[in-house]
């Protein structure tokens, strides 16, 4: 069963790192950076952390677990990490050598619910998970 891993990114400034996604034909969606564990990675946080320096050029503190989705044929582990510093220019994973795949943007999104409302984020069984910590005050209290 692949196993895929994902981190609400906190910044700094107390906002939410995000990836958003544009696919020509499709209406651009946002995700939380992450991906999938590869046999050499030592544990499922080691796949994280080798994905954030992929996705977004920097390094992260991973805090908790957040939420599971468990679909039987396939698992995502979330998680809540820190990030100090990233670069556009030293993302270095195998994704962006695929102009077919479309743009990986990365943005920051204030923490609140109404900025997550505005946002198309998948998968939305997540969204609704992200709605709720930030709506209860669960993410910044931790960074």
């Amino acid at each position: 069963m692949p196993h895929r891993v994902r981190a609400v990114l906190l910044t700094p400034a107390g906002t939410l790192l995000l990836m958003k996604r544009l696919k020509p034909g499709q209406r651009p969606y946002w995700v939380v950076v992450g991906g999938g564990v590869e046999p050499n990675d030592a544990s499922p946080e080691d796949a994280l952390l080798r994905e954030i320096r992929e996705e977004v050029g920097g390094s992260a503190t991973i805090l908790r677990h957040l939420h599971t989705i468990d679909r039987g044929d396939e698992r995502q582990d979330f998680y809540l990490a820190a990030i100090d510093t990233w670069s556009a220019a030293d993302r270095t994973g195998p994704e962006f050598d695929r102009p077919d795949r479309g743009e990986y943007l990365l943005e920051e999104i204030p923490a609140t619910t109404q900025a997550l409302d505005a946002l198309h984020l998948l998968p939305e069984e997540f969204a609704v998970t992200l709605r709720n910590a930030v709506e209860h005050g669960e993410l910044i209290a931790e960074r």
